[in-house]
């Protein structure tokens, strides 16, 4: 986890400063109970992408795999290290195709490479055909997102037309949230016109500037980008034994890097867990108004805690660690 927390510093000290921005009205909504629980299934997909591939591909992968019965995974690729582990595949409950991609792992020195590269660039035309150069976004990102690009979307066309569906869900965690981002975007621009496509990540860091954000809301309407308040303060104290550790602990800092003040910006969607059955909807983009969203409860990287990055969501916890 050490690497990790040096990742964060690495990957930005983008938290230091979060410079102002102008934000239409600002609001916070608090999700009801069904609407919590909805989250599971695709928190447990995300969870998936942690594991060996040849769990994967047999759907033999553990508490997330069982969470999530009959799922059918036919694409299933990537090492860990120089491609980060991704699945495609049905899920007969809501007829959609799925697409996952793993998060970052710390054991991977060449997922922290990705990561701590802070430039932006242009998005390649070829991949995402018609957007302006002025639509740029982490140089890391981009390029991990570029080499698995083509294969996920012939395998998503063969699966809508095998199942007849015209629904696509992209799901990760951490840098596999920044990639279901970048998924969301070339697959709205690939897919047929009437193609939905949901978005749901977990701790993404940001993954554009301020047009990639822009362009990302108006593509995709179905986004959710969900943050954690709670972290795992509960959960080391219960296994340190210590009372005392669920105090003065701070909280998830991937989703403030990189920093506003290096042109990065969120898009629409958050949702912020502040505890047990308890999250809010925030509005807007980057909302660093409200009390309740993510930047007012990590407005510095120096006041996040890089083990909160793991979870709780809604007591499931995301990682390598936790494929069980």
């Amino acid at each position: 986890m050490l690497a990790l927390s040096a990742l964060a510093i690495l990957f930005s000290l983008g938290g230091v400063t979060t410079a102002p921005t102008v934000h239409d009205r600002r609001s916070v909504t608090t999700l009801s109970a069904s609407e919590l629980s909805g989250f599971a299934p695709y928190t447990q997909f995300a969870r998936a992408a942690y594991c060996p591939t040849s769990k994967l591909a047999g759907w033999n992968c553990g508490e997330a795999c069982k969470a999530l019965p009959g799922f059918q995974p036919t694409l299933v690729g990537g090492d860990g290290n120089v491609v980060q582990i991704y699945f495609v595949g049905y899920w007969p409950t809501q007829n959609t195709v799925i697409v996952a991609h793993e998060g970052t792992d710390p054991t991977q020195f060449l997922s922290l490479l990705t990561d701590a590269n802070i430039l932006m660039d242009p998005l390649d035309t070829k991949l995402f055909p018609g957007v302006s150069s002025s639509v740029q976004v982490h140089d890391g990102f981009r390029n991990a997102h570029a080499l698995t690009a083509t294969k996920i979307l012939a395998e998503v066309k063969r699966l809508m037309t095998a199942k007849n569906t015209q629904s696509v869900t992209v799901v990760g965690h951490s840098l596999g949230g920044a990639l279901a981002e970048l998924d969301a975007l070339y697959l709205s621009l690939n897919l047929p016109a009437g193609t939905a496509i949901k978005s749901v990540t977990y701790g993404t860091p940001r993954v554009g500037n301020a047009a990639f954000a822009s362009l990302l809301d108006s593509r995709v309407t179905n986004l959710k980008r969900v943050n954690n308040k709670r972290g795992q303060r509960q959960y080391l104290r219960t296994i340190m034994k210590k009372k005392t550790v669920e105090q003065n602990i701070p909280l998830d800092l991937i989703p403030i890097v990189p920093g506003r003040f290096l042109g990065f910006a969120h898009g629409q969607g958050e949702v912020h867990i502040l505890g047990t059955r308890n999250a809010v909807a925030c509005s807007g983009q980057d909302n660093a108004v409200d009390a309740q969203c993510q930047i007012k409860t990590v407005p510095t990287i120096f006041d996040g805690y890089i083990l909160d990055h793991l979870g709780p969501y809604e007591e499931i916890y995301i990682g390598t660690i936790f494929c069980t």
